[in-house]
Order: structure tokens, then sequence, then C-alpha cells
């Protein structure tokens, strides 16, 4: 089966069963509200990581450096940041650790790394083709 199939089976059913855990535990209400509450407060998080990761691309690019970290870093907040608006505990839980820096560091540092060496490989040559024209020669460039 496809993994994305099953992870459309299976996140519900794991959100459902939460739901009736934590609602059985805290009371219905209380397990709205806390709902509510993660959204409120990881979007708002995410925004201030966000603007941090847009400051920090900002900053390679001034240095003539390719923001890679900064690029996967954004396109995860953006993500963890959906997953914080979709009711749940269990997406909420993977949002908060996409969002914050220490572990979105430990899942895409190598990643970036690697699109960092690939692309920062230093050439110290320029290719071209070159033909010697004299001046009394009538062709022009």
């Amino acid at each position: 089966m496809n993994t994305v199939l099953i992870s459309i089976i299976l996140i519900p059913i794991i959100e459902i069963y939460l739901f009736i855990k934590i609602g059985s535990e805290i009371g219905a209400l209380s397990t709205i509200l806390l709902i509510f509450i993660t959204a409120f407060i990881g979007v708002i998080y995410a925004r201030y990581e966000g603007l941090n990761t847009i400051r920090s691309g900002l900053t390679q690019i001034i240095k003539n450096e390719m923001p890679a970290y900064e690029i996967l870093s954004g396109a995860a907040i953006a993500f963890g940041a959906l997953l914080l608006i979709i009711p749940g505990f269990a997406t909420d839980l993977f949002g908060f650790l996409i969002i914050f820096p220490l572990t979105r560091k430990l899942i895409f540092g190598k990643i970036s790394n690697k699109i960092k060496n690939k692309n920062t490989e230093k050439k110290d040559f320029i290719e071209g083709e070159f033909e010697d024209i004299d001046e009394d020669n009538d062709r022009k460039i």
C-alpha cells in the first residue's frame, strides 16, 4: 500500500483515539479548549520562527552564500504550522517538533549541508573560447 494512503487512514484514527482518551480524562470542554490553545500558540510561534528564518536567510544572501538550511527550514515551518492548525494532539506534537529550532536542526541539518556542499564547489577557471584578432584585420567583433 502507498504510504500516503496509509497515513490518510491512520492519522485520523490516532487523533480520534487521543481525543477519546484525553477527553475522558480532562473533559470535553477542556479538550476542545486545549486544541484551540495549542493551535493559537503554535501559529504565533511558527510566525516568530518564520521571521527569524527569513532574517537568517537574508543574512546568508548578503554574505553571498546559499541559504540552503533556511529554505528547508522555511518550508518545514510552514508544514509545521499547517499541522498545528489541523485539530488533533498527534499532529500538534509533530508540528511543534518541526517548529522548534533544535529538533528542526536535527532533522534537516544533514540535508542542508549536502545541498550547501554541492552548490559551493568553487571553480578556479572560466570556460570559454577565444580568437586572436589583428588590428589590421577587417573582422569586427
